[in-house]
């Protein structure tokens, strides 16, 4: 594996750089029309660099979704390191940090990714990770801020969007990972309950707290499943424009109504519906 700190610009190196389990990487997002960087079977995805770019190019050429000409990428040896970083380079708060810090292995924020990175996962779920914390960026910069959709459609769409970079790269498949999805919700208990409550889904807190109950696998399936049927329904522009709505209104449940043409509770007896004859 060759050294984590790749040399982009002397400046940026000598403000950051790669110390004490951190690395930081400056990467260039290409422009739509950019071809892959590499051959598929030849990417190094050792490289945080050839990795980020890798992903952005699929999320922005493939997608059309809109990322910042340059992410600053900090990779943490630990989750120690991951909860200073998010403190230090995330202006995360203390609490939120230790709390991210304890089950979170990414954050995605306005043009940054900040990545813990353990040293057994597998290639897969690394660009599984980079992707879905990427779609994250891409969401702020539609909403012009963080944390103004719905939390569950905003989990669910990075889902979404990775796991067709992951079928783009020839790492697995969409309908492969929607078939674990839905084994994974069966016994959800909102599903088995019948009550999804995307009002406490919707909120990052809410989010936080149900999935730490409930389980943050089954709970993130659900959030893609939701957000899967909602693009079939009504297309994957649709959501995109619902996010960049937010731009110009911060108004939760306003736009919901507007992008989809229901309130959101009307949409939630709908998706259970469907999740209650896809899962039995």
């Amino acid at each position: 594996m060759r050294p984590l700190c790749v040399l982009l610009a002397a400046a940026a190196l000598a403000a950051s750089g790669c110390a004490a389990g951190r690395t930081v990487v400056p990467v260039r997002v290409p422009p739509a029309v950019s071809a892959m960087p590499a051959a598929l079977a030849t990417l190094d995805l050792s490289s945080h660099e050839d990795t980020v770019r890798m992903v952005a190019t699929v999320i922005v050429r493939d997608l059309g979704l809109p990322l910042p000409g340059t992410v600053m990428v900090y990779v943490y040896s630990s989750r120690q390191v991951f909860e200073r970083g998010l403190i230090d380079d995330g202006q995360v708060s203390r609490v939120r940090a230790a709390e991210l810090s304890d089950f979170a292995v990414g954050v995605g924020k306005r043009r940054q990714l900040l990545l813990h990175h353990e040293s057994n996962v597998g290639r897969g779920e690394w660009v599984r990770l980079v992707a879905h914390e990427l779609s994250h960026v891409a969401q702020i910069e539609l909403s012009e801020g963080e944390g103004r959709a719905e939390q569950w459609l905003a989990e669910g769409m990075a889902e979404w969007v990775a796991f067709r970079v992951l079928e783009r790269l020839r790492l697995d498949t969409v309908v492969r990972r929607r078939v674990v999805a839905v084994e994974t919700v069966r016994d959800h208990p909102a599903v088995v309950a019948r009550r999804l409550d995307l009002e406490t889904l919707g909120t990052p807190r809410g989010f936080t707290v149900r999935h730490l109950r409930e389980g943050s696998h089954p709970t993130y399936q659900l959030a893609y499943l939701l957000t899967d049927y909602l693009i079939a329904r009504d297309g994957f522009d649709r959501v995109v424009e619902y996010f960049r709505s937010f731009a110009t209104r911060v108004d939760r449940r306003g736009n919901f109504a507007a992008a989809f043409g229901q309130s959101l509770g009307e949409f939630e007896q709908e998706a259970l519906a469907h999740l209650t004859t896809s899962t039995h």
